[in-house]
């Protein structure tokens, strides 16, 4: 008996030893594991377990095998992540089907994973993890690929390797910048260099960016996260992290210095932070376990990213992009707050993923009365990951663009 996993779903886990198998059809390839801390980073690197390094605080690889002893893992170690690369020896390759996985332990059902096909020329992938939940285990399914081979890899999770892999045909120097499809430079070093697995996203947002007219624009990008109790599978499944990581490749475009101020609305006051290039890696997952559940609310969070950017005294405008699972509870004062920020170079996206009811959002402008000229909405589906990139983008930055440009 065996269950099939998708992209971002987990499975509880008993305290005995679990077994992740890989299978990859038609490539050669090498199974590791990391073992991660609370910040997503190996405490050293006798944390990367591999062929020539097979055992480590409970962790081993045999083969296409990574076991791990639930119960000898230190305290210390949070995660556990199973990678798969290409065989170095096979020059050029990569992967078009992703691997497949099956995750078993004894007297428990088998569970398996394939990702959805890779189209990047990706050449490593983060296949699952295995995460302490309370005082138990779980398992997800993940299936994020890097193009940019074992140094992507090794710079997202802080591992110091010899061996670099395949590079990049393109490989800029930090003075470099890729030129657009329609000739307009885009510098995308500080994303090379620091978070290259959010390469291929900033890419297409540039795209975006330039078809959009928006090419060269400058704006501070803000992220406000719905905390409702019914959002937590999405917080859960890995759904509100991958929203988040977007969103961080859009502001690498947007404003260089590589933050975006996140904040968490829910029941009690609203509770900022902030999501870097060279901190992403389930930053989200970390941040909100800090924030009760509770109802969410949407005017006090827009009341706060208001006074953040007064206080920067930012010349650009603020971009805010506010993912809401459900109607607020609050109308009133939301139509006020966007009445009241029109003036203030503030323009106020709300996205819509989720379970919840979004028709006070997707109406904000349907009268032909409306005066919210700095506000739109995008219904970003139950499932924002499934949306391909540069459509996702597009209904990110369309109506912005329209804004921008007035």
């Amino acid at each position: 008996m065996s269950t099939s996993l998708l992209k971002g779903q987990n499975c509880a886990l008993s305290a005995a030893p679990v077994s992740l198998t890989v299978r990859a059809p038609g490539v050669a390839v090498d199974v590791s594991a990391l073992l991660l801390n609370a910040q997503g980073r190996v405490r050293d690197d006798d944390d990367l377990v591999f062929y020539n390094h097979p055992q480590h605080d409970g962790v081993s690889i045999a083969g296409q095998t990574v076991t791990a002893d639930l119960n000898r893992l230190p305290a210390a170690v949070t995660t556990v992540a199973v990678v798969v690369s290409i065989d170095p020896q096979q020059h050029g390759a990569v992967f078009t089907a992703a691997p497949h996985l099956t995750i078993a332990q004894p007297s428990s059902p088998t569970m398996t994973f394939t990702a959805p096909d890779f189209i990047a020329k990706e050449t490593v992938v983060v296949l699952a993890e295995l995460y302490r939940r309370g005082e138990g285990w779980k398992a997800r399914a993940v299936g994020q690929g890097y193009a940019s081979g074992l140094a992507g890899l090794a710079t997202d999770y802080g591992v110091d390797i010899d061996d670099p892999g395949p590079q990049p045909p393109e490989k800029l120097l930090p003075t470099q910048t890729r030129t657009t499809a329609t000739g307009t430079a885009v510098n995308l070093a500080k994303v090379e260099s620091q978070a290259p697995a959010l390469l291929e996203p900033a890419r297409q947002a540039s795209q975006v960016l330039v078809r959009s007219g928006l090419e060269g624009r400058r704006a501070a990008v803000y992220l406000v996260l719905d905390h409702d109790w019914h959002m937590e599978e999405l917080y859960e499944s890995f759904a509100v992290q991958a929203f988040a990581e977007r969103v961080l490749a859009l502001s690498a475009n947007l404003d260089d210095d590589g933050t975006v101020p996140v904040i968490f609305s829910s029941g009690r006051e609203p509770f900022l932070e902030e999501i870097r290039l060279d901190n992403y890696r389930g930053r989200i997952g970390q941040l909100h376990t800090q924030v009760d559940w509770g109802w969410g609310n949407v005017a006090d969070a827009m009341r706060r990213a208001v006074t953040h950017y007064q206080e920067s005294a930012a010349a650009d405008p603020a971009f805010v992009v506010i993912q809401v699972g459900d109607e607020p509870w609050d109308k009133a004062e939301v139509r006020s707050l966007l009445q009241n920020s029109a003036a203030l170079g503030v323009f106020w996206l709300f996205v819509g993923f989720g379970r919840g009811k979004l028709a006070f959002y997707k109406n904000l402008n349907a009268s032909t009365s409306a005066t919210f000229t700095n506000v739109a909405f995008y219904d970003a589906s139950r499932n924002p990951g499934s949306v391909p990139g540069e459509q996702f983008y597009n209904g990110l930055v369309a109506a912005f663009s329209t804004w921008m440009k007035r």
